[in-house]
C-alpha cells in the first residue's frame, strides 16, 4: 500500500511539472500573423518576423527575408542590416533584422508596419502617446520620457518602444 502511495505521489508531481511547464513556456509570436493579446506573454525570443527569429545564422535570415519572396515587401541588404521596405510606399524601412557575428541579434518594427503587425504590437505602433504604449503593455522597467519623445524598456521581455512623435518603433533583443 506504501509503495501505491509513494508511485502515485511521484506520477502526480511529474504531471504537475509538466503541465507548469506548458503554461510557462510561451507560444511563438509571428508578428505578421499572431494575435497576441496578452503583453505579459511577450518574450523577445519567442517572436519572429516573417519566420526569423533572434539567433537564427545570417544564410536563413537572407534566405527567409531577401530569397523569398514576400508580397508586397522588398528587401535589401545594408551593411549589417537587412530592412523590409513596403513597394507601395518605399520610404523607408517598415522592419528589419540586424545580424552580428552571423547571427541574427536585433529584430525591429515600425509604424510603417502597423498594417502587416497583429496582435498588442499593431495598437503599441499606432499609439498617440508613451501613456497610451504604458496602457497597451504596461510600466516600462525603466525608460527616459522627454519633449522629443520617449523610450520605454521592457528588458525583462526583451524589447523597447521608442515613441517619437507620429513615429513608434519596436526593437527585439535578447533579454538582459
Amino acid at each position: 500500500m506504501m509503495q501505491r502511495t509513494r508511485t502515485f505521489t511521484a506520477l502526480m508531481t511529474m504531471l504537475g511539472s509538466l503541465c507548469l511547464a506548458a503554461v510557462v513556456t510561451a507560444e511563438p509570436y509571428e508578428l505578421s500573423k499572431n494575435d497576441v493579446t496578452d503583453p505579459k506573454g511577450v518574450a523577445s525570443q519567442d517572436v519572429s518576423l516573417f519566420g526569423i527569429k533572434l539567433g537564427d545564422d545570417e544564410a536563413k535570415a537572407l534566405d527567409g527575408l531577401v530569397n523569398e519572396k514576400i508580397p508586397g515587401i522588398k528587401a535589401e541588404q545594408e551593411a549589417t542590416f537587412i530592412f523590409l521596405l513596403d513597394q507601395r510606399k518605399p520610404t523607408g524601412p517598415m522592419a528589419g533584422v540586424r545580424v552580428q557575428d552571423g547571427k541574427v541579434d536585433l529584430i525591429f518594427i515600425n509604424n510603417r508596419f502597423a498594417f502587416k503587425t497583429r496582435g498588442i504590437f499593431r495598437n503599441v505602433l499606432n499609439s498617440e502617446s508613451p501613456d497610451d504604449v504604458r496602457k497597451i503593455l504596461g510600466k516600462e522597467d525603466y525608460g527616459d520620457e522627454n519633449v522629443m519623445g520617449a523610450m520605454l524598456a521592457y528588458d525583462k521581455q526583451g524589447f523597447q518602444v521608442n515613441y517619437l512623435g507620429k513615429d513608434v518603433n519596436v526593437e527585439f533583443s535578447l533579454p538582459h
